[in-house]
């Protein structure tokens, strides 16, 4: 799969404060949010370069209304511990991006109600008006929305590139199974010096 710098973007899928800070919902629920931390820094690194090779950067942030009438199932009954830890609600601490993540004037933030990045977004018809035909992608966590995203963005047949060391995840178990289904059925999944040099380079074959 050939990746052409001409046509592509990079998405930075939500790095928020919700997933990679020890005060943030789900730090709030126990869990250990460390690999998401590791793995937003590397994205953030991925995203200057991109912005710097002249690429399209994108920002996700999933967000929800104050009341969470919009969160369906995945809030109220699949992931209710967000909801009882006030959670990544539109507007709240809990749902911007942690500090390091710095949007520059010429970057995209698109918010989503769900884990793809595509459902119920204008990611779609922001990548139409920019003719992006390749997505390198990382964020978190990996095997929820990083996974849903890249098989999405792989059956609209956007050439999809996930960047290994920069998706995390809160369990290793689930974060290599989410990258090995991503390798087999929707994209690439590539290291992140492999991704600095396509970006530089502009163009690889992986």
């Amino acid at each position: 799969m050939k990746f052409d710098a001409s046509r592509a973007a990079f998405l930075a899928i939500d790095l928020q404060q919700a997933f990679c800070t020890g005060t943030g919902s789900v730090a709030r629920q126990g869990r250990d949010i460390t690999p998401c931390r590791d793995a937003a820094l590397r994205c953030i690194e991925l995203a200057d370069a991109a912005r710097r090779n002249g690429i399209p950067v994108i920002w996700t942030k999933i967000a929800l209304r104050p009341d969470y009438a919009d969160g369906g199932l995945m809030i109220h009954e699949i992931r209710p511990g967000l909801k009882e830890a006030g959670g990544i609600k539109a507007g709240t601490d809990d749902a911007a991006l942690i500090a390091e993540a710095v949007i520059a004037p010429e970057d995209f933030v698109v918010d989503k109600p769900r884990n793809s990045a595509f459902f119920s977004s204008s990611l779609e018809s922001l990548l139409h008006a920019l003719d992006v035909r390749c997505l390198m992608m990382g964020g978190v966590t990996t095997s929820m929305c990083v996974e849903s995203t890249a098989r999405d963005a792989g059956q609209r047949d956007y050439r999809t590139f996930v960047v290994r060391d920069a998706c995390g995840d809160f369990a290793q178990a689930r974060h290599d199974a989410a990258l090995d289904a991503i390798a087999f059925g929707f994209g690439r999944v590539i290291s992140g010096n492999e991704a600095f040099a396509a970006l530089d380079a502009g163009e690889a074959d992986f």
